[in-house]
Order: C-alpha cells, then structure tokens, then sequence
C-alpha cells in the first residue's frame, strides 16, 4: 500500500531546542522541552501533539459540516493531554481530551447528530493517535451545551 509522504525537517539548534521546517516556504518552528531539560522557547512535542489533535479534529467537524453547507464557526478547541508514567516507569501520554467549542447555537445547525456521529472519523490525526492513546472528545455550542 502506498501513500502521501509527508517530510518534516528537525535540525538541533541547542540542548533540546530545534528548528522544525515543513517545506513550501513555510516559517520555521521552533520546538523546546520545558525547563529543567530545555529553555522552553517553543512549544513541547507533547504541547505539539496536543495542537496536531485539536486541528485535525477542527478540520474535521468544519469539514462534516460544510457537506451539509452548515457553518459552526468559529471553532475554539482546547486538547489536554495527561503525562505520566507507564507500568515501565516512563513519561507517556497516557490519555488526551478535547473540547471544541463552536461558535453557533446547537439550535442554528441543522444536521448536527449526523455530523457529531461522523465526523472523527475523517480525523487522519485523531485516528491514527488513537491506536495508542485513549483520546475523548467533547463538542459544545457556543451557549456552553454540551451535544458530544
């Protein structure tokens, strides 16, 4: 089976700082541990993780919507991911947990039960993550009504 390649370019800058290059003339990222390993001047691979999560899963809801030419922006996300250790006494993510907020009433969206059933499911991100990380993801509206 083949598939798109993705190639993201890591080059040491210091300690546990590296810039991150994606290509296409797109701006350098830098990545840092937090202190006491690195200096914090980026963010975390695990902050990293969390943002690759909580984006797709954006993507992904504004996507299932949009088929049914529904627009629930603007989509806030906060993805929490719990850091601990393993029975082999090493730092994992052990579970993450989003909460998307859309920027309508519940109400406004037509659709919304098929959508809120469907659309993880074209989170490549999520999905993939998944398979080695329990990941819960919660949707409200914009009222604070919790629908997922």
């Amino acid at each position: 089976m083949t598939g798109k390649i993705i190639r993201v370019e890591l080059s040491q800058r210091n300690d546990y700082r590296f810039d991150i290059a994606f290509g296409d003339d797109m701006p350098l990222l830098t990545s840092d541990e937090p202190a006491p390993l690195g200096t914090g001047l980026g963010p975390s691979p695990v902050q990293m993780l969390c943002a690759a999560v909580g984006n797709c899963l954006s993507d992904s809801l504004l996507f299932a919507f949009r088929k049914f030419k529904q627009v629930p922006k603007p989509i806030q996300c906060v993805v929490m991911a719990e850091v601990g250790r393993n029975d082999d006494n090493r730092l994992r993510v052990l579970h993450m947990t989003a909460q998307i907020r859309m920027g309508v009433l519940a109400a406004s969206l037509e659709q919304l039960s098929h959508v809120l059933a469907q659309f993880e499911e074209f989170c490549t991100v999520t999905q993939s993550v998944r398979q080695g990380i329990p990941i819960t993801v919660e949707v409200f509206d914009s009222a604070g009504q919790q629908l997922k």
